[in-house]
């Protein structure tokens, strides 16, 4: 977890994703942003990297179990799972 959390753009990821209808064009999305999740496209388009690189960043989020993916057709959207991510909170601040 601490690994993807190192990179910058994965961070700045998962702070977007933290309110999706303020950082990504949600009237263009087919699905709920906070139930389903935000398109990869959309990740994409605002990042400016390319498509596979994005994928990449957020498969390393989703087995750091910070984000899940839900398939929409043929696209995949990514949001945050607050749950898992209350618990690191929680338990990181326990320890220390």
């Amino acid at each position: 977890m601490f690994k993807a959390l190192a990179n910058p753009v994965r961070l700045q990821l998962l702070q977007w994703l933290r309110e999706p209808e303020r950082n990504f064009p949600i009237e263009d999305g087919i699905a709920d942003p906070y139930e389903v999740g935000v398109c990869v496209s959309h990740i994409q388009a605002k990042t400016g990297l390319a498509q596979s690189t994005v994928s990449a960043y957020l498969s390393v989020l989703q087995r750091a179990g910070l984000v899940r993916a839900t398939r929409v057709g043929k696209w995949t959207h990514y949001r945050r799972d607050e749950e898992r991510i209350s618990w690191i909170v929680a338990a990181l601040g326990h320890s220390l």
